[in-house]
């Protein structure tokens, strides 16, 4: 099977049909380019539309504009006047408006340039969603058509990739690729005889057993799960079906037991695992360790047996004793974005468990979307589970994001949908038997659009029922609230009034129906996330009910103290629901007049769990400035763990790169301890970022180097030894603003996930206190070089059988010309690389590159990289 597993976004979007047909509305084809990030103001980008007027009436002043989202950005002037301007609504929302004089008739094009602040740099940065709105003579919404010819110019030039004159990540182009992966070689079978993620100890003897159809797994009482777990893996990856039984009458066994034990200090989910002549014998001191120690067996089972299912398993003896370094290893996804299915969900669950992670984040409301139907509040589904045009961000309507176009629940589009009571429930249920515990997120006071718009339309409803009191029950809003804010994601009106009591009352309600969800899936709940990030600066300023809060309440010196007065309050009401309240980095932290941040002593013993993503900007010493402070926390480093983030700076790769650029090799190199020594840039492999400006351009600047010459000097915090316990895990996230359904999502957290994974369950790898950097380095590439290997031979080929195959990632191969031969090499030694010659896509049925080979000056060559699996990566391209 050979597959492109890059994901195309499309360049067509489907012709919806508007609001009224009439045969005489314009079709106007759209072409985008960008033109450069090198205009001659600094850190301003130029872009250019052309629209091309094919047939119906003429575009004038007036009778149109065109609505479409691109990241949040300053729109600036231009240096000559154009015939169309834009401007911000909301969000991620703009809007296109003829200026005056404009005239557009069939078989005539127009351009218009148009300026923003901050680089564009990726086929993913270009503009979504496109739509226009056609007006009446009276300046009424007559029409609304979605744009069917849609096309882009693809990015080449320097000026459009590099962020600035001072952008020091390479472009990854193939000849840069050859160059920065020479130092990987291929290791020969036998040294690839291990699994993912390491476990603390592995002991290999002499001798094989055959696993097939008469075996039988046994267990204790206590492990039916797990064995049926087994039994099910077992049938659907090899197609080997094994009863359950007990005793073993004699047949050879997989014996799944409990007792107590201890790996490297550790009881919690550790396991022993044992292969030798009288069978598997799987001993943990509780069921997730005897659950994982099925994992381990599962990824000791040699590919042939997922590709030839039903033939007989030779598995080597070995015994294995592991247990996880953390007790949390966790992942967020942001459905709130992009919806992601149910389906999907179970899948990722299904990576996760088998990576051996146990925690999931689910991200389940944001200013784009609330994703849980919660009873008595139909509309926070009905309303903010949906995304539609509306003529103004006012009103109680979800604009369009992210490229979800102008109609509501439209097909093939990821704006839209929600998880039903019952397929929630579901999902808990899969994820325990997964021993996963799935932490729900409901974002307050800020991220909360898509509740505020939702109570906002159940208002209006009952106040035109005639029902004021019970309008008022669950609004969150103050309605002559005049403050102005703009929040990090360009909202407007996105934070709750925390002086109501119907705010704190509608968290209840929330709360509780969450809970009863649990409960009817027979699933325990112990922490829940309550968000509490990014509260913009202004909030509540303009407020009357916040005024004359303040006023009966002196001890409120100003309005940046109310966020974490809204927490306290909050967890103080909740208190008796016996839960952690986990949180984002600003939970456990005080805000200054001027926006800065202090830890907050108050929280430190109730129970209040910060997440630190922050660890490059201004706060890079923040997580353990709060854990020596005494807070339990969950280190989410944007640096090492923010798989949304792309891969590379290639302009293809899809994903953001606000912070950089994020691979498997920088979520697998992270020292948790010390993690100013371990925190790589992901392109070059260099050390800690100190600044924002640093880091975003990709300059590197080793910390134990910083003079005062080079950066303003500063100490960072160290974490102390006493506080090590204090890191109770580490998190990975995934925002989903550029990801589009599975196939997406897919692709952007695998092959991260993986090495992530060994991050998180690990034992301390050798090189992670090293105090020389140079030993360090030569340490940290040695043990890459054993995991690419690891990627390419056994466990991305995997991946593609287990649930009817993964859209995982295959880096490209990186090439060049020299002295005239075509020389080719592959980031995971083991992949295979194909080649043409003649301009055509390269596939399984191209040449294979054994050798260098001697080409022509000129010759367009392109070459991917297929691996095991048949799973193919994008093309590489030179000359």
């Amino acid at each position: 099977m050979n597959k492109s597993i890059f994901p195309v976004i499309a360049l067509v979007f489907f012709l919806t049909v508007s609001c009224k047909t009439n045969d005489e509305l314009p079709s106007i084809s759209v072409h985008w380019e960008h033109i450069t990030n090198f205009t001659d103001k600094e850190d301003v980008f130029e872009s250019k539309f052309t629209l091309n007027h094919q047939s119906g009436m003429a575009l004038n002043d007036a009778n149109w504009a065109l609505f479409f989202n691109i990241a949040p950005r300053t729109m600036v002037s231009t240096p000559n006047p154009q015939p169309a301007t834009i401007e911000h609504l909301n969000g991620d929302w703009y809007k296109m408006s003829p200026s005056k004089g404009f005239k557009l008739e069939k078989g005539n094009s127009m351009e218009i340039y148009y300026r923003g602040i901050e680089a564009t740099i990726k086929e993913t940065d270009r503009p979504l969603g496109l739509y226009f709105v056609f007006y009446d003579k009276n300046g009424e919404e007559k029409d609304i058509i979605e744009v069917a010819d849609y096309s882009f110019t693809p990015f080449t030039t320097p000026e459009q990739i590099n962020r600035g004159p001072e952008d020091y990540d390479p472009i990854p182009t193939p000849e840069y690729l050859y160059q920065s992966q020479k130092s990987m070689a291929k290791l020969p079978e036998q040294k690839l005889d291990m699994i993912i993620p390491t476990p603390v100890k592995m002991v290999k003897h002499q001798g094989t057993l055959t696993l097939d159809g008469n075996f039988v797994i046994n267990c204790d009482e206590q492990l039916q799960a797990e064995a049926q777990f087994l039994k099910e893996k077992l049938a659907l990856d090899l197609g080997l079906n094994l009863n359950i039984e007990q005793p073993l009458s004699g047949k050879k066994g997989i014996v799944l037991k409990l007792e107590d034990i201890s790996v490297n200090g550790i009881s919690k989910e550790a396991y022993k695992l044992r292969i030798d002549a009288s069978g598997v014998e799987i001993t943990g001191t509780d069921p997730a360790g005897v659950f994982y120690g099925i994992q381990s067996l599962r990824a000791l089972l040699p590919l042939e047996a997922y590709e030839k299912q039903g033939a007989a398993i030779s598995l080597g003896y070995k015994e294995i004793s592991d247990a996880p370094r953390f007790t949390f290893r966790s992942l967020q996804l942001d459905v709130g974005r992009n919806f992601q299915t149910k389906e999907t969900i179970m899948r990722l669950l299904d990576a996760m468990a088998f990576y051996k992670l146990n925690h999931f984040l689910f991200y389940l409301t944001e200013d784009e979307g609330w994703r849980l139907a919660i009873e008595g509040l139909p509309e926070l589904t009905e309303v903010g589970a949906v995304r539609q045009h509306t003529t103004a961000y006012q009103n109680s309507v979800l604009h369009p994001g992210y490229g979800s176009g102008p109609f509501a629940n439209a097909p093939g589009k990821n704006g839209h949908g929600h998880y039903t009571r019952a397929d929630f429930i579901e999902i808990l249920k899969y994820a325990q038997e997964r021993h996963i515990v799935v932490i729900p997120e409901v974002n307050f006071p800020g991220h909360a659009r898509a509740a505020i718009k939702a109570m906002e339309a159940r208002y209006d409803r009952l106040m035109a029922e005639g029902k004021p009191e019970a309008a008022n029950e669950f609004r969150l809003i103050d309605p002559d609230d005049q403050s102005r804010y703009i929040s990090a994601q360009a909202y407007k009106d996105n934070v709750v009034c925390v002086v109501r009591e119907e705010t704190y009352h509608f968290y209840e309600t929330v709360l509780n129906d969450i809970l009863s969800m649990y409960d009817e899936a027979g699933v325990p709940i112990s922490k829940f996330h309550i968000g509490g990030d990014e509260v913009p600066n202004g909030a509540w300023t303009g407020s009357p009910l916040v005024a004359e809060f303040m006023k009966q309440h002196p001890e409120i010196k100003d309005h940046h103290e109310l966020h974490a007065y809204f927490i306290k309050t909050m967890t103080e009401r909740l208190a008796d629901k016996d839960l952690e309240w986990h949180g984002w980095e600003e939970v456990a932290l005080m805000k200054s007049p001027e926006g800065g941040y202090e830890p907050n002593p108050y929280f430190i013993d109730k129970k209040v769990v910060p997440y630190i993503w922050n660890n490059l900007f201004d706060y890079p010493d923040l997580g353990y400035k709060l854990a020596n402070a005494g807070y339990p926390v969950v280190l989410c480093n944007v640096s090492n763990f923010y798989f949304d983030l792309a891969y590379n700076k290639d302009p293809r790769e899809p994903g953001l790169y606000w912070a950089g650029f994020i691979n498997e090799r920088d979520s697998w190199t992270f020292a948790p301890y010390n993690m100013f020594r371990t925190t790589l840039n992901s392109s070059m492999g260099h050390e800690i970022h100190v600044t924002a400006t640093t880091m975003r351009n990709g300059k590197k600047v080793d910390i134990v180097e910083i003079s005062p010459g080079d950066l303003p000097p500063f100490e960072l915090e160290r974490l102390k030894p006493e506080a090590y316990k204090n890191i109770i895990g580490i998190e990975a996230q995934i925002w989903s603003e550029t990801i589009k359904g599975r196939d997406m999502l897919e692709y952007y957290y695998l092959p991260k996930l993986i090495g992530f994974s060994e991050s998180a369950w690990t034992a301390e790898r050798s090189w992670e206190n090293m105090e020389e950097a140079s030993k360090r380095s030569l340490a940290v590439e040695r043990e890459w070089n054993v995991f690419a290997n690891m990627l390419a031979a056994k466990e991305l080929p995997r991946l593609s059988h287990m649930n009817n195959g993964y859209n995982y990632r295959v880096p490209p191969p990186g090439a060049l010309v020299e002295d005239g031969y075509l020389k080719a090499n592959a980031a995971y030694p083991g992949l295979d690389i194909y080649y043409t010659l003649d301009g055509t896509r390269p596939d399984k049925d191209s040449k294979l590159y054994q050798e260098p080979v001697p080409v022509e000056i000129g010759t367009l060559i392109h070459l991917v990289c297929i691996d095991r699996a048949g799973m193919a990566s994008m093309v590489s391209n030179l000359r």
